[in-house]
């Protein structure tokens, strides 16, 4: 991946339309097919794999006919890149002189991304020869593919190019394919000129309007966080650091309002635009890794911000989603609204530099006035008893709602207060009310010890089914001098909530459940209803640690390592709940996003929690609470970010810490 253009293929490297194969641009599919067959045969693919975020490389051998014996004499290199290039080189070991007849078969539909994704793309289209390659032309766009060096035969209507290479003894050749897109003129009535196609075929909308920028290869955001790097007793937690990174800077993309600020998208096929809370969950996440990818993420939501006076004034957009069988489906533009003044006093907590701070502030302020009169006890806003509903005025009033506005208000009346304003009194107080009503409402007492209600209905009834999102709970954001915002629960409550998040009804062993095991409604395969989520299991392990669960936070971050070595360390967003056996492997869910943001930045979050880093750079302090269980063992993290200068730390086996490189004049707190 490099947004905005994106290769899909198996590790045959061979496209040939089936799902998802092919070359996309702009949130359309430039090819679908591209074939291979030398000397009359396909090659025989002896591996395939990434090679990097935006290439992929696959080898194999040709075999002649006449030749003897085991050995190949001509192997293949195919290395693809993202943005639509691909390099074919054959290499002889042979003898004598090799005459390569080579043939790629081409074709694409020009469909819409979200169109294939859902298994609707529509026909293939007719080619023309266009210059050294191909040309297919469909409603408002035209795919190219051009070749180098130009083929001996193009046949439009098989949709061919053809080579004969001469190869001499221990020479090779390469044949250079480029499929680029180009958009159709506008008619005069302003819509695109009219041409052949699927004038007919269903209109799936694709990915957000907009989202798509063009650029070339080189033309790839810088990666806005540090080089960080992980060494550790247990090497694959260093492999999984680095593949989230990677697949970060694959879902990379450049706000087309302002091309400086970068934000990632939220995965590959369903949301490849601007995912407002996945975004900023994935912002929050790498902040150990530097603030730049917080500051870009928030400058481009504040761009978005409901500021008409109304209802909605200070609300960020956001679609809704579904949230499993007991519940309606919940608003991504409420968590992300909440979350906005989080990020950013979080951000300035790591670094972000006071200019940045005062020009996001106002957005801030809006979120946190939104909030206030979404949770007003009064009733004269849309809350009930001073609880946040999601989606609806009328509820119902969620748990982890409830933890997001909460940790919103503290943090965002720590920001206020940094920049005197008399807002932060009041955003305490609501906080405070909150938390006494919680720990009674949304308590519920059993012979187990009792849990935390999924949510109260609108009339006030409480839910119980206990599912993954009860983990924000455990989530409570930084403050000053290293420590962190109280919780809606007291300690007694926290405890139980930890003994029921490790416990095997919640823990697969792969990581944690989205609702429970003993719960009615349980899917092992459902959306919200039994796959593990890697972004709440993340939170779930870093809100463990952070209470002094450590070894439950260890389980859960060791059975998220041992899936991601399952899937060769690019975790899907999702996958089944089942629970884990001797011998066994973790099943992806068939419509998870992979790469997927909150997957690859819940990974990063689970690795740099371990060493229980919380900076105040404000206040030149900086501590380390790292686990003491060392459940992977020493660790050593470079590359990290704190006041915008390299940070560097080491956690030895007995879980003692020790800062190696850190800013000039940053002190090191208990």
């Amino acid at each position: 991946m490099a947004l905005p253009a994106l290769a899909v293929s198996p590790a045959s490297g061979q496209l040939t339309g089936d799902g998802l194969d092919g070359f996309y641009r702009d949130g359309r599919r430039i090819l679908s097919h591209c074939a291979l067959r030398v000397a009359g045969s396909e090659p025989l693919i002896v591996q395939g794999r990434l090679t990097g975020p935006d290439r992929a490389r696959f080898i194999g051998t040709i075999r002649r006919t006449g030749e003897r014996g085991p050995d190949p004499e001509i192997r293949m290199e195919r290395v693809r890149y993202a943005d639509g290039t691909e390099e074919i080189t054959f290499r002889s070991s042979a003898v004598r002189p090799v005459r390569l007849p080579v043939e790629i078969r081409l074709g694409t539909d020009l469909a819409e991304l979200g169109a294939v994704a859902v298994g609707l793309p529509g026909p293939e289209l007719r080619a023309a020869v266009h210059g050294s390659g191909l040309r297919w032309s469909g409603p408002g766009a035209h795919a190219v593919v051009s070749a180098t060096p130009t083929p001996q035969d193009a046949l439009a209507a098989a949709g061919l190019l053809r080579w004969e290479l001469e190869l001499p003894p221990g020479g090779r050749r390469t044949i250079e394919l480029r499929a680029a897109l180009e958009h159709a003129p506008q008619s005069p009535g302003g819509g695109p000129s009219a041409g052949p196609g699927r004038a007919g075929s269903p209109r799936i909308p694709g990915p957000r309007s907009g989202m798509f920028a063009p650029r070339a290869r080189g033309d790839r955001p810088p990666r806005p966080w540090a080089d960080a790097r992980l060494e550790c007793d247990d090497h694959r937690a260093g492999a999984l650091m680095a593949a989230g990174l990677d697949d970060l800077y694959g879902l990379a993309t450049r706000d087309p309002a302002a091309p400086t600020d970068v934000y990632v998208a939220g995965g590959f096929p369903w949301r490849c635009g601007l995912a407002p809370a996945e975004a900023l969950w994935a912002a929050r996440m790498l902040l150990p890794l530097g603030t730049r990818l917080a500051a870009g993420t928030l400058r481009a939501l504040a761009r978005s911000q409901h500021t008409t006076p109304g209802a909605e004034f200070g609300r960020l957009p956001g679609a809704l989603r579904d949230t499993g069988p007991h519940a309606p489906p919940s608003c991504t533009g409420i968590e992300a609204t909440l979350l906005f003044p989080t990020v950013l006093a979080e951000a300035r907590r790591w670094g972000l530099p006071e200019q940045d701070v005062e020009r996001l502030l106002p957005a801030a302020e809006r979120c946190l006035r939104w909030l206030r009169i979404a949770g007003d006890p009064q009733g004269r806003g849309r809350g009930r008893g001073g609880y946040v509903p999601d989606p609806a005025p009328g509820g119902p009033y969620r748990c982890e709602t409830q933890a997001h506005a909460h940790r919103a208000a503290l943090l965002g009346a720590d920001l206020l207060e940094a920049y005197g304003s008399s807002d932060a009194v009041p955003l305490r107080e609501w906080a405070a009310e909150l938390r006494a009503r919680f720990r009674t409402d949304f308590w519920i007492e059993d012979r187990s010890g009792g849990r935390p209600a999924a949510l109260l209905t609108a009339d006030g009834r409480p839910v119980s089914p206990l599912g993954s999102t009860a983990a924000h709970l455990l989530d409570t954001g930084l403050l000053g001098g290293g420590t962190l915002a109280a919780g809606l629960l007291d300690a007694a409550q926290t405890d139980q909530l930890a003994r029921l998040l490790g416990s095997p009804a919640m823990d697969s062993g792969w990581g944690l459940r989205g609702l429970g095991a003993k719960e009615s409604g349980y899917n092992p395969f459902g959306h919200r209803s039994g796959a593990v989520r890697v972004h709440e299991t993340a939170v779930a392990a870093a809100g463990l640690a952070a209470a002094g669960h450590e070894r439950a936070a260890g389980a859960l971050t060791k059975g998220v390592l041992d899936a991601a070595e399952s899937f060769g360390y690019r975790l899907p967003e999702m996958y089944a709940g089942e629970q884990r056996t001797e011998g066994g492997a973790p099943v992806p869910h068939p419509a998870a996003c992979r790469p997927a943001a909150v997957a690859a930045a819940g990974a990063v979050h689970l690795l740099v929690a371990l060493a229980g880093l919380r900076p105040d750079v404000p206040a030149g302090t900086v501590s380390l609470r790292p686990l003491g269980t060392t459940p992977l063992g020493a660790i050593q993290l470079t590359g990290l970010s704190v006041a915008e200068q390299p940070f560097a730390l080491r956690v030895s086996r007995l879980g003692m810490g020790m800062v190696e490189a850190a800013a000039e004049g940053l002190q090191l707190g208990a």
